[in-house]
């Protein structure tokens, strides 16, 4: 027999996060724990987006659906057929989904006496390294978050622009730290010319590839940037689920995959395998979430090229234990599942 339960949980920020869509000092998630009658229970989380039309509110309405769902399989290691069963439910409400199956992946592997990675036959030791966000600030306040992630062993690091002083937040950013991969994130904020134009400043500053210069709403535009950027394009907004992929797949180089965005853990590895087929790079990436969410797709992370986990280091307060990209590189509990527990 199958018991699930959830809970909200509003987890705070270290600091305000600041993209150009505006800012938040918190953010509402909602803890799934799914039980079976040997005792074992699976733990998830949905760390929903109002962007993809998602609250916590929302995320709470479906849920008592989703879960009866999963109650009905009551079998913990029918993985497929519970994420079959949860897009019949609900079809939209991705981080909703997410959250039962990343924690029916935890219950069935924690069964299995296995991490989730085995599972999967994966190879930890091949994870790229995250990337670590440096937020929207005045350009003072970014180099010297930028020095800091470095110092705590960041390598990799994420800056998010779209405001009229992207060159000099960057070039702070770069002064700051000089030998970091620097990746910049728009978050849909530019114009096709505004990002072609500052393709070219960026490629002289030593960036790796730019995310998500132009709104999704236009396709056309986006793909005009990559034709002509001096750098590598990713999606994100414009790639949420499965079918995106064949969409942007002549539009981009890179395509960002986020299990909140595309509804569960199977979902994300068909959509790996999709982005493949297709040529294209592929980045794991991540709301401001914590380690019940977030464990899983760090178990996905061998698949990918690109990491962008950092979600829980941007917590003031993160109340769980499980793998961890602390220090930049992956690593994982010694215990079966995604390896999450409470603290």
């Amino acid at each position: 027999m199958i018991d699930a339960t959830f809970e909200r949980e509003r987890l705070p920020i270290d600091g305000d996060f600041t993209i150009s869509r505006g800012s938040k000092a918190a953010v509402e998630t909602v803890v799934v724990r799914v039980r079976d009658d040997a005792g074992q229970t699976g733990i998830g989380a949905a760390a929903p987006d109002p962007h993809y039309g998602e609250t916590a509110d929302t995320v709470c309405a479906v849920l008592p659906d989703l879960l009866e769902a999963v109650e009905g399989v009551d079998d913990p290691l029918a993985l497929d057929r519970i994420e079959r069963e949860l897009r019949d439910v609900v079809r939209d409400n991705p981080a909703a989904r997410a959250a039962v199956s990343v924690a029916c992946h935890d219950l069935a592997t924690r069964r299995l006496g296995i991490p989730l990675y085995r599972y999967l036959g994966l190879d930890a030791e091949r994870a790229p390294p995250t990337s670590y966000t440096v937020a929207i600030d005045d350009p003072e306040a970014m180099g010297e978050a930028a020095a800091d992630a470095v110092d705590a062993g960041y390598d990799v690091l994420k800056v998010k622009l779209g405001t009229a002083r992207d060159r000099e937040r960057v070039e702070a950013v770069r002064e700051a730290a000089p030998e970091a991969t620097v990746r910049v994130d728009a978050n849909e904020a530019w114009t096709p010319a505004e990002a072609i134009r500052k393709s070219e400043w960026l490629a002289d500053l030593g960036v790796e590839f730019v995310e998500q210069p132009v709104p999704a709403e236009n396709p056309e535009g986006l793909r005009r940037v990559t034709g002509r950027s001096a750098l590598p394009v990713a999606a994100d907004e414009s790639c949420v689920t499965l079918p995106d992929i064949a969409q942007v797949a002549d539009r981009v180089d890179i395509v960002n995959l986020k299990l909140m965005k595309c509804g569960g853990v199977r979902e994300a590895v068909r959509m790996v395998h999709a982005a493949r087929a297709h040529g294209l790079e592929v980045m794991l990436g991540c709301m401001v979430e914590s380690t019940a969410s977030l464990a899983a797709a760090c178990h996905l992370a061998p698949l990918v090229d690109y990491v962008d986990l950092d979600g829980a280091l941007l917590l003031a307060e993160n109340p769980y234990d499980g793998p961890s990209y602390a220090g930049g590189s992956l690593a994982f509990p010694d215990r079966p599942g995604t390896g999450v527990r409470s603290d």
